[in-house]
């Protein structure tokens, strides 16, 4: 069958990988290891947690330094280097934040594959597993879930329905036969044996549901919280090394990779399907209107290479924020490679480049989190919540400096196409305004705090004034010439002490009087000095020092 006649029903994927990156909030640990990097925890428990520290191909043995690490390295501006890498192999062997890698990764390699069923009644399709990795980052408590599955062979719809289905952190409903909606009906973490390792729950719908009555919260299926263990939600009721808490949509942003035998066959709700991850359908029906999708192509294409000609004729890009695809032809020996080519561009430059957006993202819904947080325990009459709140606001307002100077850049590779889908890609999730919205709350909030300070300070500066000067007549008068009202140099030791006491005593109580009386002393200052002001008026001020105040 000639290419250009090829029905898209036809098409197979004869190369099918999907990447998932999950972003969550770590809250910060408690007792003795308040303070610490979360990743310690996960270090620190050895081989009691299937997670372990992946020392990097950067600064492991030479042997598993490979062409496609270098193309990696050499993308990205010298300043992104330092974020992904860090300085050198000698920073690696401390926890010296500014000599390692600000980026930390963790692995897991008892996952060999992933049992899926997209829908009930449908055959189960086995993918293999390739990474099971967590992301941290240095000063953001925050970590990423990275999943990368492949498979071959499969057809269009279904690596549609894999793509729309997978990354579903938990269930959003079920239909009325009691099958969860919209993500996996059926999900098996599978071991190098075939043995299954953990299963969904997606159709434990009343579990689900008295979890959001008791907690408000989400629960996680099974087989997501078994893979995250030890680290677990906040709200489960389980004991863990870490606790998470989701800060974004339980929708996992993905990327996907497609080799298909004739990608211009596709029709343009393939198209459509395909970058807006909606899920399989007839290629004869837009998923969507006509007039939203008028300016698909535009908002949502990277057609660089989107010709026949080239080292990967056919090749296109798909971007709408959340989900990034890449396919082309299975027939190009470039678009194939795993070392040179577009796939190894894929797996390296091209997610590291998904990685940022997203972590970008996520820091500042974080950071935003902290606030509301810091708002919800503040009670303005209780002393102890106003210094929590103060140290929580400023520590907020220092790690969002240091988010800004080590994580916050609008370029990160010169290259036109990583610099193009970049640039795609954070329009799409709409950082810059993100940024501009959690910098102008925190900027508000500690504004807030600095006028604060100064109207306390204020407040006190008019206390002190006010004590001074009643408290100037009392010296003047006993102090004028040296007189001394009571002759008492020459009374006996015990005399002169009791005469101490008392006048010391006399006087504390006479200024912390004083003090209580400072605020309606002050006003009775101003109208005093007050000229245009009658005796009365003034007269009238001055007992009103005295005067019971009524309920404000």
């Amino acid at each position: 069958m000639p290419a250009t006649t090829l029905a898209p029903a036809a098409q197979m994927v004869r190369h099918f990988r999907q990447v998932l990156l999950w972003p969550l909030r770590v809250l910060p640990q408690t007792g003795a290891a308040a303070g610490r990097p979360p990743w310690q925890a996960l270090r620190e428990l050895g081989e009691a947690s299937p997670w372990h520290e992946q020392v990097d191909d950067y600064f492991g043995p030479q042997q598993t330094f490979h062409e496609r690490h270098y193309h990696e390295f050499v993308t990205f501006l010298p300043y992104v280097q330092r974020f992904l890498y860090g300085e050198g192999r000698a920073g690696r062997d401390t926890d010296d934040a500014d000599g390692g890698a600000p980026m930390r990764l963790f692995r897991r390699r008892d996952v060999a594959a992933l049992r899926a069923v997209t829908s009930a009644g449908q055959a189960p399709i086995t993918l293999r597993v390739q990474h099971i990795d967590l992301y941290f980052f240095f000063d953001v408590d925050v970590v990423l879930l990275n999943v990368e599955v492949e498979a071959d062979d499969l057809t269009l719809a279904q690596a549609q329905e894999l793509m729309y289905r997978f990354g579903r952190g938990y269930p959003p409903g079920w239909d009325a036969n009691g099958e969860p909606m919209h993500c996996l009906s059926g999900a098996e973490w599978l071991g190098a044996d075939g043995r299954v390792l953990a299963a969904s729950d997606a159709q434990q719908r009343e579990a689900f549901l008295a979890h959001v009555a008791d907690h408000r919260a989400p629960r996680l299926s099974a087989h997501w919280a078994w893979l995250l263990e030890p680290l677990v939600a906040d709200h489960s009721g389980r004991e863990g090394a870490l606790r998470l808490r989701q800060i974004e949509y339980y929708r996992m942003p993905t990327m996907a990779y497609l080799a298909l035998d004739e990608p211009r066959a596709l029709t343009r709700g393939d198209f459509v399907r395909l970058g807006l991850v909606t899920g399989a359908g007839s290629d004869a029906v837009l998923p969507y209107s006509e007039p939203y999708l008028a300016d698909f192509e535009a908002r949502h294409c990277y057609d660089r290479h989107w010709s026949p000609h080239g080292l990967a004729p056919d090749t296109r890009y798909l971007c709408c924020g959340h989900a990034m695809v890449v396919l082309g032809r299975a027939d190009t020996p470039f678009f194939r490679c795993a070392e040179r080519g577009v796939l190894a561009q894929f797996r390296h430059e091209h997610f590291l480049i998904f990685l940022i957006a997203h972590f970008q993202k996520a820091a500042l819904m974080m950071f935003s989190d902290r606030l509301v947080e810091a708002l919800k325990r503040l009670h303005v009459r209780d002393a102890d919540s106003v210094r929590r709140f103060k140290r929580a606001i400023r520590a907020s307002f220092e790690g969002f400096l240091r988010f800004t100077h080590r994580y916050w850049f609008h370029e990160v590779a010169e290259q036109a196409q990583a610099r193009a889908l970049f640039r795609l890609t954070v329009g799409q999730l709409e950082t810059d305004t993100l940024y501009a919205d959690v910098k102008q709350r925190i900027a508000d909030m500690s504004a807030y705090l600095d006028a604060d300070s100064l109207r306390r300070q204020a407040n006190t500066v008019v206390r002190l004034t006010v004590v001074t000067i009643f408290g100037l007549i009392g010296t003047v008068t006993t102090g004028f010439l040296g007189m001394n009202l009571l002759a008492e140099a020459e009374a006996p030791l015990w005399r002169r002490l009791a005469l101490f006491a008392a006048v010391a005593v006399a006087s504390a109580a006479l200024t912390i009087y004083t003090m209580v009386k400072s605020k309606r002393l002050s006003d009775f200052l101003d109208v005093l000095s007050e000229e245009r002001v009658p005796a009365w008026t003034k007269a009238r001020a001055f007992f009103a020092v005295w005067r019971r105040s009524g309920p404000e």
